[in-house]
């Protein structure tokens, strides 16, 4: 039988669930078959993850019905859902990380021989098995410290096959993974379709989506819409459903004056992460750092803002030379950095979201030491206006905004200091379409208004899309300068693998 007709293994029906009086999911279906891959879509706030948390037992569900095989199912806990075969691999997967591989795959559960003890023999057997399985070389005696989120995600994935799970749901599994990675996760992703498993995917690259997957349902603002096969249905056309109107514009690019040199660094270099990078960012222009994982992009971003170390060069800033670590007197003199981890380096996830707007001013707010709620909260009000940041109240705590909320939350925090120039790494990572059309926009006008903006990016579309300039590097040199017109997916490509001397 098709496995796209085939009887579904989990199946939720009119499923919704509120918070006091916010409704998080209204109406949602989802059907998973055997042997096939769902993708779920939609931007941030759509439900996609209160969705998976009732499928998890996390949540329980306040109507609709959930059903396994066609039986009716209640999971109270999350040992419950895991029993009935469900497994959940998170973007940021939570191992021992003092424990080893197998220990991890085992955890709570260790086979016992004779007298016993721990079968540590029969353990380390079927980790090696499962590995061969899933066709990765993962020892199964090291430390899962130190390993890369890949690796981990091929650990809670054979810790899911070792508990026979029929239903596997990826929330965001690529999400910090080099493209080599991503195709490992893929090659796994089919092989376990290819046994019979039910697997659920949810991505905001449709790349991926319509590269792995073979159905896709489409979710906004809580609500169901749609559920499609991938091969009838189009990017362009997820793309209506999801934001409820047409996105003509992913990359709007508005052509800026170019004017004097805001931002210029020479031969900054530090041993073994990066050497002699030079480069100058202009007033009005925006300047894209590209380059595989690894090149050394986000090392130099935080070496010219002050968070790390370098041991010779120099920066300056509107000519004026910056010290050596010191972000606030970077901050000073007009540099931001918008970091590629919000969560953790860009946010205090459980201050306000007003306190979080406010953090780079707060010294403008303070009177005798004091800063009073009034005035904290005007001036993020106008900030979150501005950026249309979507927040039940000022005082909700950021952590539980959106992803797409939070990036605006911590640019508003930056532009709130009136910069000059704004460095942003992976400045759409995470987040959904329509608000990475709004982030593209707001950089554009940023420039338009005199900004020099330095942008750190995997994502090629986004450097082509968006830059005046392209800075290639490679293995921690800068590799190429192209301009706009002679920017291409090739000549990226060639100067992000090559050594210099190649490319020249």
């Amino acid at each position: 039988m098709d496995s796209t007709t085939a009887a579904p293994v989990l199946e939720l029906k009119d499923v919704s669930k509120s918070f006091g009086a916010v409704i998080a999911l209204r109406r949602a279906d989802l059907a998973l078959r055997a042997g096939s891959i769902h993708a779920v879509v939609g931007e941030n706030g759509a439900g996609k993850s209160t969705l998976v948390k009732i499928m998890a037992g996390l949540y329980q569900r306040d109507t609709g019905t959930f059903e396994m095989d066609g039986a009716p199912v209640h999971f109270r806990s999350t040992a419950e859902a895991k029993a009935a075969g469900i497994a959940v691999i998170y973007q940021e997967p939570t191992l021992f990380p003092d424990l080893s591989v197998t220990e991890n795959v085992f955890m709570g559960r260790q086979p016992v021989g004779r007298f016993g003890r721990i079968d540590k023999a029969a353990m380390r057997a079927e980790v090696v098995e499962l590995m061969n399985r899933l066709g990765v070389r993962i020892d199964p005696d090291r430390l899962t410290d130190g390993l890369s989120i890949a690796d981990q995600q091929i650990i809670e994935i054979a810790k899911a096959i070792s508990l026979d799970a029929r239903v596997l749901i990826m929330d965001e599994p690529t999400a910090a993974l080099s493209g080599v990675e991503v195709e490992r996760l893929f090659a796994v992703a089919r092989s376990l379709r290819d046994e019979g498993r039910a697997l659920m995917f949810i991505s905001h690259r449709f790349d991926e989506v319509f590269g792995l997957c073979d159905t896709v349902t489409v979710m906004r603002d809580g609500t169901y819409i749609s559920t499609e096969a991938i091969a009838d249905t189009s990017e362009a056309e997820i793309v209506r459903l999801m934001v409820g109107r047409e996105v003509k514009e992913l990359f709007p690019k508005v052509p800026a004056e170019i004017g004097r040199p805001l931002l210029q660094v020479d031969g900054l270099t530090m041993a073994g992460t990066f050497a002699d990078i030079s480069f100058t960012v202009r007033s009005g222009e925006i300047v894209a750092l590209a380059g595989l994982v690894g090149a050394g992009r986000s090392e130099v971003a935080r070496a010219v803002f002050g968070v790390d170390p370098y041991e010779a060069g120099q920066v300056r800033l509107d000519g004026v030379a910056l010290p050596k670590q010191n972000p606030a007197a970077s901050m000073r003199a007009g540099l931001a950095l918008v970091p590629e981890d919000r969560r953790k380096q860009g946010l205090v996830i459980d201050a306000t979201v007003a306190t979080n707007i406010t953090d780079a001013i707060r010294p403008t707010l303070t009177k005798f030491g004091l800063i009073t709620a009034r005035r904290e909260n005007h001036e993020a009000q106008l900030w979150a206006r501005k950026l249309e940041v979507k927040t039940a109240a000022l005082d909700a705590v950021a952590g539980t905004l959106s992803g797409g909320n939070q990036q605006k939350v911590v640019l508003a925090k930056w532009l709130a200091a009136n910069p000059k120039v704004l460095i942003i790494d992976e400045p759409t990572r995470g987040i959904d379409v329509g608000t990475k059309s709004e982030v593209h926009r707001m950089m554009s006008e940023l420039a338009g208004m005199g900004l020099a903006i330095l942008m750190i990016s995997s994502e090629l579309p986004e450097v082509l899309g968006m830059a005046d300039r392209v800075l290639v590097m490679h293995e921690g040199r800068i590799t190429a300068d192209i301009p706009r017109a002679e920017a291409t997916p090739e000549t990226v490509m060639f100067a992000a693998t090559h050594t210099n001397e190649e490319v020249a």
